[in-house]
C-alpha cells in the first residue's frame, strides 16, 4: 500500500517538506504520495499530515477559515501521525501565551515564541533526539520552546502527556505525544530526512 502525505499549505516550507516526506518515504523503503492541502476536503484522505513553520497566527487564522482545522484534529484523534515544526509547534499546543493565535490544542504543552531570538538571531545546532542514532543539524528561525515544567523527560508520548524528543539550552525543543511529534526548528530544511522518518515511518 502506498501511504499518502500532506503538507498543510497556507503558509510556511511547503515545498521542503514534501521533499522531505519524499526522500524519508525512499530512505525506508516506502513509497509515499505527498498532496499539498489549501483547503478542506484532502486531510481525511491522507495517512501522513505535516503542519510547517511559518507565521503561526496566519497559518491559524488561515486553517481556520479554509475548513482544515477540524481535519487536523480529526485526524489525530483518528491516532495518524503529524509533524509540526517551528510555527507548526505553536498552532498544535494547548497554550500559545498569544491570543492571535487560535490554537489547534492537540499538544499538552504551553509554548514561548521566539524564545532563542528573532529572525537575525537564526542558528544551526547539533541535537541529540531520542530514537536517533547520532546527531540531528537542527536550523532555528524565530523558534519557539517549550515552556519550563511541560514536559519531564519522562512520559511515554501517550494522552499522559509529552515526551521530550530534545533539548536545547536546557529547555525542550522536540517531543512526542501520541501520534504527533513536534520540533521547535526546521527538519525539512536541513537535508537530513530522518526527523521525518522518526514521525511518520518508525514506531
Amino acid at each position: 500500500m502506498t501511504p499518502t502525505a500532506g503538507v498543510v499549505a497556507v503558509q510556511g516550507n511547503v515545498a521542503e517538506h514534501v521533499r522531505a516526506i519524499e526522500r524519508a518515504g525512499a530512505a525506508n523503503g516506502v513509497d509515499v504520495t505527498v498532496h499539498e492541502i489549501r483547503g478542506s476536503g484532502t486531510v481525511p484522505d491522507c495517512d501522513l499530515l505535516a503542519l510547517p513553520g511559518g507565521e503561526s497566527t496566519t497559518i491559524s487564522r488561515l486553517i481556520h477559515e479554509a475548513g482544515i482545522a477540524p481535519e487536523i484534529r480529526a485526524h489525530v484523534e483518528a491516532g495518524k501521525p503529524l509533524l509540526a515544526t517551528c510555527a507548526g509547534l505553536i498552532v498544535a499546543s494547548r497554550d500559545a501565551a498569544d491570543p492571535r493565535v487560535e490554537t489547534l490544542d492537540l499538544l499538552d504543552v504551553r509554548v514561548e515564541r521566539n524564545a532563542f531570538g528573532r529572525q537575525r538571531d537564526s542558528f544551526e545546532a547539533d541535537l541529540d533526539v531520542a530514537g536517533l542514532d547520532e546527531s540531528f543539524p537542527a536550523v532555528f528561525i524565530r523558534a519557539p520552546a517549550i515552556g519550563e515544567g511541560e514536559t519531564d523527560g519522562e512520559g511515554d508520548g501517550d494522552a499522559g502527556g509529552p515526551e521530550t524528543l530534545a533539548r536545547w539550552d536546557g529547555r525542550p525543543v522536540a517531543v512526542r505525544q501520541g501520534p504527533i511529534v513536534a520540533t521547535a526548528f526546521h527538519p525539512e530544511l536541513t537535508g537530513d530526512p530522518r526527523l521525518h522518518a522518526l514521525a511518520f515511518f518508525e514506531s
